[in-house]
Formats: C-alpha cells, sequence, structure tokens
C-alpha cells in the first residue's frame, strides 16, 4: 500500500516538511562519498529554511504540553497500560526539557558559521559550488569520510531537540487516525466533515490501481479526485473505481 499524508494546516504542514528533511539527512550522512554529504549539507542549509519559522518552536511545546495534560487524565483508567502512558511521558518531558533549554534562534549555530554561509550562499546558483567556486570547500571533501560525517553531525546536533519534540507531535496524531474503507464515484470523493477541525489525513491504496490522490479540504468538506499517468507522465483523469484506505488524525 501507498501512504498518502496529507497536511489539513500550516502547523502540520511545516512539521511534515521537516520530518521529510531529517530523514533525508539522516540517509545521506550515513553514506561514504563526498556527493552524499553535498546532499547532506544541502539538506542542513533546507531544514534551517523551515525551522526558521519564528513561532515553531513555542507551537511544539505549547502542543506537547497540552498533550501532556491529555495523556495525563488517563493514569486512573484501566484500559490503559500504565507502563506504555509512563513511556510516553517521558519521552514528552524529556523532549519538552531538551526544547526548552535550547537557547537562541534556531539556527543560529549556522548562520554564524561563516564558511557554511558560503557554500549556502552558492547553492542558490546552478553549478555554483564547483571547486573553482569553492576550493576550500573541494578540499574538505577530500578529507577522510568518516572526518566529513562527524562534521555534519555537530552541524545537525542543535536540531536534535527540534526533531525529537516533532516526531513526538506526529507520531501521537497518526495514533489518533480513524480508519474506513471507501471508494470513488467517477474518480472522485467527497465526504462531508461537519465543521470538526483534523489535522491530518492519510491514504492508503494499492499501487497496482494506479490511481494518485489530488486532495482538497476545509473544515467542511474534503474532496479527493484520482488521477493516473500515461506514457509522458502527465496526470489524466481516473474514471474507475478506486477503493482506499481513509483516516482522518486530529490531535
Amino acid at each position: 500500500m501507498i501512504l498518502y499524508e496529507y497536511p489539513l494546516n500550516e502547523r502540520i504542514r511545516t512539521l511534515l516538511r521537516l520530518e521529510d528533511l531529517f530523514t533525508r539527512l539522516d540517509h545521506f550522512m550515513t553514506q561514504p562519498g563526498p556527493l552524499e554529504h553535498h546532499v547532506a549539507i544541502t539538506t542542513l542549509f533546507e531544514i534551517l529554511e523551515v525551522a526558521s519559522r519564528a513561532d515553531l518552536k513555542s507551537d511544539l511545546l505549547q502542543e506537547l504540553e497540552r498533550q501532556r495534560l491529555a495523556l495525563g487524565a488517563f493514569r486512573d483508567n484501566p484500559a490503559v497500560s500504565a507502563a506504555a502512558l509512563d513511556q510516553v511521558l517521558a519521552q514528552i518531558d524529556a523532549a519538552t526539557q531538551a526544547l526548552s533549554t535550547s537557547s537562541g534562534r534556531t539556527g543560529q549555530h549556522l548562520r554564524d558559521n561563516e564558511w557554511l554561509m558560503s557554500i549556502r550562499n552558492r547553492t542558490g546558483i546552478a553549478g555554483g559550488t564547483c571547486e573553482f567556486d569553492l576550493p576550500s570547500y573541494h578540499a574538505w571533501q577530500h578529507r577522510d569520510s568518516e572526518q566529513r560525517r562527524q562534521d555534519i553531525d555537530s552541524w545537525a546536533a542543535p536540531f536534535r531537540p527540534l526533531r525529537d519534540c516533532l516526531v513526538i507531535v506526529l507520531q501521537l496524531l497518526r495514533e489518533s487516525a480513524h480508519r474506513s474503507r471507501v471508494s470513488t464515484h467517477q474518480g472522485s470523493y467527497q465526504q462531508a466533515l461537519g465543521g470538526r477541525v483534523f489535522h491530518m489525513l492519510q491514504i492508503r491504496l494499492d499501487p497496482a490501481s494506479g490511481a494518485i490522490p489530488e486532495i482538497s479540504a476545509n473544515k467542511y468538506m474534503l474532496w479527493i479526485r484520482f488521477t493516473m499517468q500515461g506514457g509522458d507522465l502527465r496526470p489524466r483523469p481516473f474514471d474507475g473505481v478506486v477503493e482506499f484506505d481513509l483516516s482522518l488524525c486530529s490531535l
């Protein structure tokens, strides 16, 4: 099954983008080659840009505190595992403490690094990081692979408290999903939401169907239109019946 996740507000959109960027960073940072490490560094610059949103840190702290209070209310519920609940609450407390004690503007350590900023400025130019443009960067790329990895890891480390918090928030959001099996009518699907606030929806469908969802939604209505790709990969309307799993997630 292919999973498509669609954010229903800007905050979740930002968290999903950061999650994707951190996953990419982890992959390329652990590879041995200089080209992979170049991708890791440019990914760090993307994380810096997305994470620089002024209210992101406070949003995450407020959401984790809200979730801590909500989960604490289940402590005397016999249907809830006390050990599992304590584990989640401990994770929330640790992530909250680490993010709260991180000082300064998010990513300021990168902005203060003139060498990294010189690379960032050149990445906006097509082919701008060639050896004749940035000879010092070219020399760094010829350092030992493990030394390069350690450098990237040290530049990424101050972002870890932010990442730990967003991982918990997205995990709790995904675990709130209410899944149902639905099908389309003439390649599209609509569902009234009745004004209830959802934060994300998930669609799981069989890749053999060839269907691709295009989603739009507000607090009153959800629309999903399915397309398919031809030989030129351009999207075309999908007129057949598509059966898929739909999950609505709300914190």
